[in-house]
């Protein structure tokens, strides 16, 4: 196929963002005093009388009623000139998209009486109105066409400031938006005034007394904890974490109890403060107040929080590659915690959303009331802006999703004051340390300055302490707790308590970059036919003492993160790299399972204990690769790293095949038992070794030799597992993985019978024998196999850790993807803490250790914690690979390449790019060449047909349809933003040339 022709993006085509997206001009101030004028009639005056009354009758009722003044005057003045300041490039968005990617724009930053009614009224327009984050036009359920280079100015905000909100580049998530305005003495009774006890409530301090008490009240006092206590045991009031969109910072949504839609908080003001992560308690509102929308969940419509977005379908907006999926870790690639709400019962709270007659549901709604455990790490990196005459400085969060914050002056750099347009491309980090209710800003303290914005090594530090990676040096009192005399040689005494394994044929097989070697495997075929085959795994629980200062700094980093240049360890690297690592020709401390084995895979016997082996050889996956592909080949030493003469090169070998034989069947009894597998694509870079910049990257090939691997470590796990559970009942630490939602898969399913796709998604095995049958058969195969596969990984929930003492139900401890009743991690002690545990439980089990002093709440307290490690570890991850292809594709591209859709919205659309492996959203508006477009939607399969301008002014205009499968071509782009990129459609004659 020739190279298609590059398009060029016309100006005429950028007219919508400005006129409804950008900074207002002086015409729609114009527009705006003529209809204040023009509002000041009988309605306006007769709204004034009666919001006077009302008033009067509150003053008499309740006492001096909160002044409507939407902020004070410091406020305003704080706001003023912030977005100028903000021109510097789009906001990181800082997690992938959960809850919908459309834009609000219905909540206005301050709301003065003589234009309540207005907004009560625009938003009632709004509501029926169908969006996506660039673009503002109504819906057309009839298929009308719509036109990118038309601007509508009905739904425009009333104030400039307003409208400067609506811009993706600067949004501020901080502006008093209230989801239902209306006059103070309509607030809902329920809601508790100000008082002092609410002092006692996390991150309220009762600041709106004294010189403040005039202020406008932004958010609602904080419940006592005894209030809340009462509520949730009444089931009034709802626990979970909350979860705010990062495209769409004023829409945030929390579980529903009863596993159906999620419950929908609408602004900012509904949030009360709590920020992305936080454990929340909620007050649902009253069912007026509910929202209308549409249960749309073509293909990728259904949110991954099983959330239908309001008024648009939603999915994943990721523009980096998922990482892989590990077969014990089926989830989706959501970042945040498996909903962890108390289950309430009953139905106090309203009967379940069901659906109109329309089509229409109403989802309902809720605030804020309390805040449980602030799991947001309250850090941001972001910009800050100077205020003149003012002794703070505005900072402004690269993540939407946190609040603007007033920082002193004196944190500042020295000249900032003097000299601030030098810090306009400056990273900085920064920390709240209090937000009052009666502020549209948080306060904060200037932690440090990261450096440029764009740079990899000031973008990572960002990522990191925002996600409260610690990647300090280990302090001295740790360091203390290691071993003092090196090189460390294994005691005599150690010796006589172990197996001696070291002069078996033992190797290791990991990536050709580890250093961190936790796991090795042996092989050894019996006389009778059948084989011994072992797993040994780092002795870590022997070098970390429980309760010493290098244990507590384990449990508090739980699991070392992995970014694309570098790995931030969770324990020293003496410890890590050397004495648990299995390195070859070195003697080493091991736990060792090892089991009799028939040539299928049958476990005739199995034996767990301490053990001490020497690793003849480090293979990595590549070595092992090419023996699995090679059987009958002679390996030569110089193709091989140096391996210990005890064993010659062709044991090594034929250990590897006799373990790849019996995986394979091992593989094949668990995906015949039921288990699931759902491999997504994973983007690796070639890093240069002087600057660790990217010089390339391919998409991650899993291979024979990784499921050799992946499969002992799973028998390994689960007889840990089913081993520990049986004897510690109560206190075994174990990892469960719910079954997917259930109204997800329903909507799945019914999409893809509409779709004309077989699959059955009733559990987790036959999901995994549908997927595995072939999709076609050509070359778009495997393509059509991961847009199914995403498809598929949306309901899914995260695997989570858990203390059996605490989980009562056994059947809820099983893991669904590997369809197993019990599952934990064992094999990784170096890097997971949560193993650390497991191997102290097992050991104690053994006879062969300390008694395990821990009690159950301890092992279930440290089981949340490193669920919450995990998952902010994977966010991170997922993080530096997107910095990492922004700047390749910065410093490389364009990129062309073929995508497949992977979603269809109304004026948007969602593509999986073939080569990199990457996840790009494709608005309509922003298509160069594109006459109009129209949206068509029958049953759950959604679909746009795309009218380009001809090439000849006498042609009809070239028609294009878009719908799941369908495949594109496209361009990657580099945007004016540090790191970011976007995907650019090719005309489909460019593609076909």
């Amino acid at each position: 196929m020739d190279s298609p022709r590059k398009a060029k993006k016309a100006n005429v085509n950028r007219e919508p963002k400005h006129s409804q997206n950008q900074s207002s001009r002086p015409p729609q101030k114009d527009a705006y005093a003529r209809l204040l004028s023009q509002h000041r009639s009988s309605k306006f005056s007769m709204y004034l009388e009666q919001y006077a009354k009302d008033s009067s009758s509150q003053r008499e009722d309740n006492g001096p009623s909160p002044q409507l003044k939407a902020q004070s005057d410091r406020d305003c003045e704080r706001r003023q000139g912030v977005f100028d300041g903000q021109r510097r490039g789009q906001r990181r968005d800082t997690a992938t998209s959960h809850d919908g990617d459309v834009e609000s724009g219905e909540e206005l930053g301050s709301l003065k009486p003589n234009d309540a009614k207005k907004h009560q009224k625009q938003q009632r327009k709004n509501k029926d109105s169908n969006r996506d984050v660039d673009s503002k036009e109504t819906d057309q359920p009839g298929g009308r066409l719509q036109s990118p280079k038309k601007s509508k100015k009905k739904n425009l905000p009333k104030h400039p400031e307003d409208e400067k909100i609506r811009e993706g580049t600067s949004k501020c998530g901080v502006d008093s938006q209230m989801s239902s305005p209306k006059p103070p003495h309509g607030r809902d009774k329920n809601v508790k005034q100000p008082r002092a006890s609410s002092a006692n409530s996390p991150a309220d301090k009762g600041k709106n007394k004294g010189g403040r008490g005039s202020k406008k009240q932004v958010f609602d006092a904080y419940m006592t904890s005894e209030e809340v206590s009462h509520g949730l045991k009444r089931g009034e009031l709802i626990q979970g974490q909350l979860r705010i969109n990062p495209k769409k910072y004023n829409e945030a949504f929390v579980p529903s109890p009863d596993d159906t839609r999620d419950i929908f908080l609408d602004g900012i003001v509904a949030r009360n403060r709590a920020l992305n992560g936080d454990i929340v308690v909620v007050q649902v509102l009253p069912r007026e107040q509910w929202k209308v929308v549409r249960s749309d969940t073509d293909c990728e419509g259904a949110s991954e929080s099983d959330t239908p977005t309001v008024q648009t379908a939603t999915k994943k907006t990721k523009s980096t590659p998922s990482s892989a999926v590990i077969v014990e870790e089926q989830c989706s690639d959501r970042d945040e915690q498996n909903n962890k709400y108390q289950n309430i019962s009953g139905e106090r709270l309203g009967e379940p959303s069901t659906p109109r007659s329309n089509g229409e549901i109403l989802q309902k709604t809720a605030k804020v009331v309390y805040i449980v455990e602030k799991k947001h790490s309250r850090a941001a990196t972001g910009f800050l802006k100077h205020l003149p005459d003012k002794p703070f400085a505005l900072f402004s969060p690269v993540d939407h999703r946190v609040p603007r914050i007033n920082v002193p002056l004196a944190d500042c750099p020295e000249d900032f004051s003097s000299r601030p347009g030098d810090y306009n491309n400056i990273l900085f980090i920064c920390r709240i340390t209090d937000w009052a209710a009666d502020s549209n800003f948080a306060e904060g303290r200037l932690a440090k300055s990261l450096g440029q914005a764009g740079e990899i090594e000031p973008e990572t530090e960002g990522i990191l302490i925002e996600y409260e990676v610690d990647f300090s040096e280990f302090s001295d009192e740790v360091l203390d707790c290691l071993p003092k005399n090196l090189p460390w040689t294994i005691p005599p005494e150690e010796m006589r308590k172990r197996r001696d394994l070291r002069n078996e044929c033992i190797f290791t097989i990991d990536p050709a970059t580890a250093r961190d070697l936790d796991d090795a495997l042996s092989c050894k075929q019996l006389p009778d036919g059948n084989f011994e085959v072992g797993v040994h795994i780092a002795d870590v629980s022997y070098f970390v003492e429980e309760g010493n200062s290098l244990d507590v700094i384990a449990s508090q980093r739980a699991t070392s993160v992995y970014l694309v240049q570098k790995v931030i360890p969770m324990l020293p690297r003496l410890l890590c790299e050397e004495l648990c690592s299995l390195n070859p020709l070195v003697d080493r401390l091991t736990f060792s399972v090892i089991w009799t084995l028939t040539p299928e895979g049958k476990i005739l016997n199995e034996w767990f204990g301490r053990s001490i082996i020497r690793s003849c050889v480090k293979l990595s996956y590549d070595h092992a690769q090419s023996m699995i592909e090679a059987p009958e080949k002679m390996f030569s030493a110089e193709e091989l790293p140096p391996v210990d003469p005890m064993h010659p090169i062709d044991e090594v070998h034929q250990a590897v095949l006799n373990l790849h034989a019996i995986a394979k069947n091992l593989r094949a009894q668990r995906f015949l038992g039921g288990a699931l597998r759902l491999d997504q694509l994973k983007l690796s870079f070639t890093l240069d070794k002087e600057t660790m910049m990217p010089q390339g990257c391919y998409i991650y090939q899993y291979r024979d030799s990784n499921k050799l691997v992946e499969e002992f470590m799973l028998l390994a796990n689960i007889a840990t597992a089913n081993h520990i559970y049986r004897k510690f009942p109560e206190l075994a630490l174990l990892r469960r993985h719910p079954p997917p939602k259930a109204k997800m898969m329903d909507e799945l399913q019914e999409l893809c019978d509409q779709l004309g796709i077989k699959i059955d998604l009733s559990s987790a095995g036959l999901l995994h024998k549908s997927l595995n049958t072939a999709f076609g058969d050509d070359e778009y195969t495997s393509a059509r196999k991961e847009v199914l596969t995403h498809m598929c990984s949306r309901p899914m929930q995260m695997a989570l850790y858990f203390c059996t003492g605490v989980v009562k139900e056994e059947q809820n401890f099983k893991h669904y993807a590997l369809n197993v009743p019990l599952y934990t991690h064992f094999t990784s002690p170096i890097r997971r803490y949560a193993d650390i545990i497991v191997h102290r439980l097992l050991a104690s089990s053994l006879k062969c250790g300390p008694r395990i002093s821990l009690s159950t709440e301890e092992v279930e307290k440290q089981a949340s914690h490193c669920n919450d490690k995990k998952a902010l570890s994977k966010r991170v991850q997922e993080l530096s690979s997107e910095l990492f292809f922004g700047v390749f594709v910065k410093e490389s591209g364009p990129l062309d390449s073929e995508a497949m859709v992977m979603g269809v919205l109304d004026q948007s659309f969602d593509v999986l790019v073939l080569r990199y492996g990457v996840q790009k959203r494709i608005y309509c508006k922003s298509i160069t060449g594109l006459d109009a477009f129209r949206h068509r939607k029958v049953g759950k399969k959604s679909e746009l047909t795309l009218l380009w301008t001809a090439e000849a002014p006498e042609d009809p205009p070239v028609e294009q349809v878009i719908s799941v499968f369908t495949l594109v071509e496209v361009q990657l782009k580099s945007d004016d933003a540090p790191l970011k990129y976007s995907a650019v459609l090719k005309r489909p004659e460019d593609s076909a040339s």
